[in-house]
């Protein structure tokens, strides 16, 4: 005999078996798609969609940052690379995708 339950309730059958709500089964793989796509997928899309329009809009003479965290001026723009004046006569070409942000004007000033 268990100490918790007694042996006539363990032994009982169990009650007429219900097939579930096929509809009530899919309700929360639907719903898990659904807030992935609101709190994940879309707001990623939108970023994405941002900085392909700001690399798009790169012009010459903006002060710019790129991924790895290098600072300078815009030279030439190129289809698909950027030429960058880190310091005075150092030029180095970075490709537009590693473009971070583009920086207020006379940061680097700032800086020097």
């Amino acid at each position: 005999m268990s100490f918790f339950i007694s042996d006539a309730i363990a032994e009982a059958a169990p009650a007429a078996a219900q097939q579930p709500d096929p509809l009530a089964s899919l309700i929360l793989p639907i719903g898990l798609v659904v807030l992935f796509y609101f709190f994940l997928i879309r707001p990623q899309s939108k970023r994405q969609k941002e900085h392909r329009e700001m690399v798009a809009g790169l012009q010459k003479g903006e002060e710019i940052i790129t991924t790895g965290g290098l600072l300078g001026k815009v030279t030439n723009v190129g289809e698909n690379f950027v030429t960058l004046e880190i310091s005075k006569d150092m030029l180095i070409h970075v490709q537009k995708n590693s473009v971070q942000a583009i920086m207020p004007k006379g940061t680097i000033k700032e800086l020097q």
